[in-house]
């Protein structure tokens, strides 16, 4: 599985991005995947999670509320909705792929995409 992440760039606080993450290969529907952020000087840290079913999605506490993760496996693109950003929330963003194991841990995952920018100015 390839994965391309797209959807980041500058934002006042307050504002709203939304970002993709395209697979390539047949078998996307079969992982579960998850976003992932790294801000500079910071270890990478999990965002948000969704497993295959699509029906069970799961947030880390600092964006709970304010991210909605979701899938089109028709399309094999996730999204991660980002509302009412925070300057807090500025880093690099990772889409990556997970056969099985943790969602919360980066160790879990067999596949990342190359990452996309967001920044939230104040």
């Amino acid at each position: 599985v390839q994965l391309q992440a797209s959807g980041g760039g500058l934002v006042q606080a307050g504002g709203s991005l939304r970002l993709s993450c395209a697979a390539s290969g047949r078998t996307f529907s079969t992982y579960a995947m998850g976003w992932f952020r790294q801000a500079s000087g910071k270890e990478r840290e999990f965002v948000a999670g969704i497993i295959r079913n699509i029906i069970s999605t799961y947030y880390a506490e600092s964006v709970k509320g304010r991210f909605t993760i979701s899938r089109d496996n028709a399309k094999n693109t996730v999204y991660l909705q980002m509302n009412s950003l925070k300057t807090e929330d500025t880093a690099v963003y990772y889409c990556a792929a997970r056969d099985r194991g943790d969602m919360t841990i980066p160790g879990s995952y067999d596949y990342w995409g190359q990452g996309t920018q967001v920044t939230v100015s104040s």
